[in-house]
């Protein structure tokens, strides 16, 4: 399965970047972020603890940038173990545009999940994917533009549509980003940090 989607953040293009970037706004962003680390200028390792459906688990992982093209966007791509869970690896593709006042945040997601997760199907897999997009997107929001007024604008598109399951393996967008993943990270980053994380 695939996932896409865009937000509005009321933040200069610069901004945003940076806090895509920033290890620590990406800790406080992503939902059950334990640990993130700056391993490179283009790469991230994080823990993360999620719950899809009936599976909690503690995931490990470690995220990628490439293509990047500062502060316009870049591609992000990583892979992550859950123990018995299961694993996830995939990428995503992050834009920053200019939005009048703001930037817009656009990504696509797709990743590929293994073990328990890959059970669970891709109805659960996308609703928690969404779930923890909109919390990634919420939280990021907020950091990178605090103390100004107006952090966000609910999400600039409708939610991220999921496309299609192969047999075995679900394959779904990137917030972990699974960021990192997000990324960050992006929807991207959360769910890239989430399931990859």
């Amino acid at each position: 399965m695939e996932m896409s989607g865009e937000y509005k953040i009321n933040a200069t293009r610069e901004k945003v970047w940076a806090g895509l970037n920033d290890p620590e706004i990406l800790k406080q962003s992503i939902p059950g972020c334990e640990e993130i680390d700056q391993t490179s200028d283009t790469s991230f390792t994080a823990k993360v603890t999620a719950k899809v459906g009936p599976v909690k688990a503690k995931f490990a992982g470690s995220v990628q940038l490439t293509d990047i093209d500062a502060p316009n966007g870049y591609r992000i791509s990583g892979e992550g173990k859950g123990g018995a869970a299961g694993f996830a690896k995939g990428g995503a593709n992050v834009q920053l545009e200019d939005d009048g006042d703001g930037t817009l945040l656009k990504y696509e997601v797709d990743a590929q999940v293994g073990g328990k997760l890959a059970q669970l199907g891709a109805r659960l897999i996308d609703g928690t994917a969404k779930k923890m997009a909109s919390q990634f997107f919420e939280n990021f929001a907020e950091a990178v533009t605090e103390g100004e007024d107006g952090a966000t604008d609910a999400p600039a598109a409708a939610a991220p549509a999921p496309a299609s399951a192969a047999a075995g393996q679900v394959t779904a967008m990137s917030q972990v980003g699974a960021g990192t993943w997000v990324s960050g990270l992006v929807v991207a980053a959360i769910v890239l940090f989430a399931l990859f994380g």
